[in-house]
C-alpha cells in the first residue's frame, strides 16, 4: 500500500518560524559577526592567467581529426606529433620537481616596493596567514629541522637531494601555481595565485618563459648536439685545409724556378691533397649552415593569447558571498529546530 505524500504546509512553517522569532534575532548576529570574522583574517589572493598557443604540425586526418576534436579527442596531437612531450603532459611538466625548484631563485618584488627577494625566500618568510594558524605554524618552528641550511639563490639546487624546507616550499609552489590544456585547441591556460598583485603577474610572465624555455630546449636538443659536432668537423676541416694550403705554396714558393719532375710531380700531389681538403671543407661549411637551419626548424613557436597582467581585485576568498552562504545556512539550521520545536509542543 503506497504512503499517502503529506503536502507541505507554509502556514505551519511561518507560523513556527514566527513563534521562535527569538532564536533568529541571536543566531544571524552571531553568524554574521563570526563569520565576517573568520572571512576577514583570512588573506586576500589575486590570480593572473596566461595563454599560449604552442606550434603544432599539420595533420591529414581531415574530416576525422574534426569530429575527434568535438569530443574532446586531438588526433593531430596522436598521429602527427614527433615529441614524448606533447601539450597534454605540460600540466605534469610543471608539476615536477625540475620545473619548481628551477622557479625558487626567481627575483620578485610587492607592489608597495616593501619586499623585493627571491620566490623562495618570499614564500618561506612573508606570506600571510589567518590567525588560527599562527600556533600551528609556531610549533613547525619549534620542531622543524634546524640543521637545514637557509637558501643561497648563488648557488644551484640539486633537485635530487632537497631538505624539508625546500620540499614544504615546492609543494606550496604546486599549489599557487596550475597549468591547465584545452584538448581541442590546445591552448595552455597557466594560472598563478599569490596574495601580492605584483608577484603574481611577475611569476605568471616567469613561469610561461621557463615553460618556454623548457619545451624549445627539448625540441632542439638533438639539433644541437648535431650542430656541436659538425661545428667541430668544420674547425677540424678548415685547419687541415689551411695547413695543406699553406704547405703547397710554401713548396710552391721554394721550388718555382725549378723545372725538375720530380718537383712538379711533388707539386702537383700536393695541389691535389690541397684541392681536397678544400673540398671535404666546402662540404663541411655546407653541413654547417644545414645544421643551424635545423636548429631554427626545430624551435618551437608560441603565440601569447592573453599576456601577463597585474591583477587590480583580489580573486579569493569571497567575503560576501561566504557571509551570505553562513548566513543562509544558519536561517535553513534555525527554521529546522523551530519546526521540529513546534511539532513536539503540538
Amino acid at each position: 500500500m503506497e504512503k499517502e505524500i503529506k503536502p507541505i504546509d507554509f502556514r505551519f512553517i511561518f507560523k513556527a518560524i514566527i513563534e521562535n522569532k527569538k532564536a533568529f534575532y541571536y543566531t544571524l548576529p552571531i553568524v554574521f559577526i563570526v563569520s565576517s570574522l573568520i572571512i576577514i583574517s583570512i588573506p586576500r589572493g589575486y590570480s593572473c592567467e596566461v595563454k599560449l598557443a604552442p606550434e603544432t604540425t599539420s595533420s591529414g586526418i581531415g574530416s576525422i581529426g574534426a569530429l575527434a576534436s568535438s569530443f574532446g579527442v586531438n588526433l593531430a596531437n596522436k598521429l602527427d606529433n614527433e615529441d614524448a612531450i606533447s601539450p597534454e603532459l605540460y600540466p605534469d611538466l610543471m608539476n615536477s620537481i625540475d620545473f619548481k625548484v628551477s622557479l625558487f631563485p626567481v627575483k620578485i618584488q610587492t607592489k608597495n616596493k616593501l619586499i623585493k627577494t627571491t620566490y623562495y625566500d618570499y614564500l618561506e618568510k612573508h606570506q600571510k596567514y589567518a590567525w588560527w594558524f599562527i600556533p600551528i605554524n609556531y610549533f613547525k618552528k619549534v620542531f622543524s629541522d634546524k640543521d637545514s641550511k637557509p637558501f643561497d639563490s648563488s648557488k644551484k639546487i640539486d633537485p635530487f637531494i632537497l631538505t624539508k624546507k625546500q620540499k614544504d616550499i615546492a609543494s606550496l609552489i604546486e599549489q599557487k601555481i596550475s597549468c591547465e590544456v584545452d584538448k581541442k585547441t590546445n591552448v595552455i591556460s597557466i594560472i598563478v595565485t599569490d596574495q601580492d598583485p605584483l608577484v603574481c603577474a611577475t611569476m605568471a610572465d616567469s613561469v610561461k618563459s621557463r615553460l618556454q624555455s623548457f619545451i624549445t630546449d627539448y625540441r632542439t636538443n638533438k639539433a644541437k648536439i648535431d650542430l656541436e659536432y659538425t661545428k667541430k668537423l668544420y674547425v677540424e676541416a678548415k685547419s687541415s685545409y689551411d695547413k695543406a694550403r699553406q704547405l703547397y705554396a710554401t713548396f710552391s714558393d721554394e721550388n718555382q724556378d725549378l723545372i725538375l719532375e720530380s718537383y712538379k710531380a711533388k707539386q702537383e700531389d700536393l695541389e691535389n691533397e690541397m684541392q681536397l681538403k678544400y673540398n671535404n671543407y666546402n662540404s663541411i661549411c655546407q653541413q654547417l649552415l644545414a645544421a643551424k637551419a635545423k636548429v631554427q626548424e626545430k624551435t618551437p613557436a608560441f603565440t601569447t593569447l592573453q599576456s601577463a597582467s597585474v591583477p587590480n581585485k583580489p580573486s579569493s576568498p569571497k567575503r560576501m558571498l561566504f557571509v551570505l552562504a553562513m548566513l543562509f545556512l544558519s536561517f535553513i539550521i534555525t527554521s529546522i529546530y523551530s519546526i521540529n520545536k513546534k511539532q513536539k509542543q503540538e
